[in-house]
């Protein structure tokens, strides 16, 4: 898999937002860098990598500061005041408060509301799914009805729950139609919530659950089958974070002769996450 960026972006993801217009950078809570004034080079900023942007060279000369009269410094226009940094738990309740009014794509106009997803913002591991059903979009929760009892119980099998150690989120957070697969361009307007999440929450594994969640979170097109039995890694901001891929409950439902594959799964992640 390609390397991700400092933003949290592969190149392939970065370029993929900036052809559909909505290229968005979610860094971690920190100082907050503005943006360039068009024709003005801006030297000694440093990006997230720590580089120097606007500079040929950490040797170049900057220019001396501009000396104003009283005069003219009270006839200047007041500076904007610089952007205040958000700290982890309001970057989270603004992140809930986007998710929850979003329309940046079609699926706002059929949804009952949005799912953002259930768990402590400070759990462990994160468990990822595809997309919310009907019963998820009734009731603003993730792997709800017959496929939350028996996710709740495999987690349960490796002594994990939701409620204490786990945070489950989808890669959409809206209910496709008819509970068809998302659209890419669906997939590139929401999947940086998702991204954002895994920044906050910083879990020490991450379990994807479904063809097309880890399809998407892995940016494959390989099949679930050849996906999972193996430890995956996804980059972000530095820090390498373990995926494991099994099948998705729903399908576990449907072919019961399979739980056995996903328990192998559950136990791979289970001595790649801790006990």
């Amino acid at each position: 898999m390609a390397e991700r960026s400092p933003s949290g972006m592969s190149p392939v993801r970065r370029a993929w937002l900036r052809e559909l217009g909505i290229e968005r950078l979610w860094n971690l809570p920190g100082p907050v860098l503005q943006a360039p004034v068009p024709g003005i080079v801006q030297a000694g900023v440093q990006d997230d990598a720590g580089a120097v942007q606007g500079a040929e060279s950490p040797m170049r000369d900057v220019a001396a500061p501009v000396l104003r009269t009283e005069a003219e410094a009270a006839e200047a226009p007041a500076e904007a005041p610089a952007p205040v940094a958000l700290d982890p738990e309001q970057a989270w309740a603004a992140l809930e408060e986007e998710v929850r009014h979003c329309t940046a794509c079609g699926l706002c106009q059929g949804r009952t509301q949005t799912v953002f997803g259930t768990g402590p913002r400070h759990a462990r591991w994160m468990l990822i799914g595809e997309a919310p059903g009907e019963q998820e979009d009734k009731q603003g929760a993730p792997f709800v009805g017959r496929s939350g009892k028996l996710l709740d119980n495999m987690l349960a099998a490796i002594s994990r729950s939701r409620q204490v150690d786990v945070f489950i989120a989808n890669v959409i957070k809206c209910r496709p139609p008819g509970n068809r697969d998302p659209l890419p361009e669906e997939v590139a307007r929401c999947s940086p919530f998702l991204m954002r999440q895994i920044e906050l929450i910083q879990p020490e594994l991450i379990l994807v659950l479904g063809r097309f969640a880890a399809q998407t979170l892995l940016e494959t097109d390989a099949r679930i089958g050849s996906l999972r039995g193996k430890v995956h890694t996804l980059s972000l901001h530095g820090r390498s974070v373990p995926v494991v891929v099994s099948y998705h409950p729903a399908y576990l439902l449907r072919s019961p002769a399979e739980k056995i594959k996903a328990w192998q799964d559950l136990r791979l992640a289970a001595s790649v996450g801790g006990a």
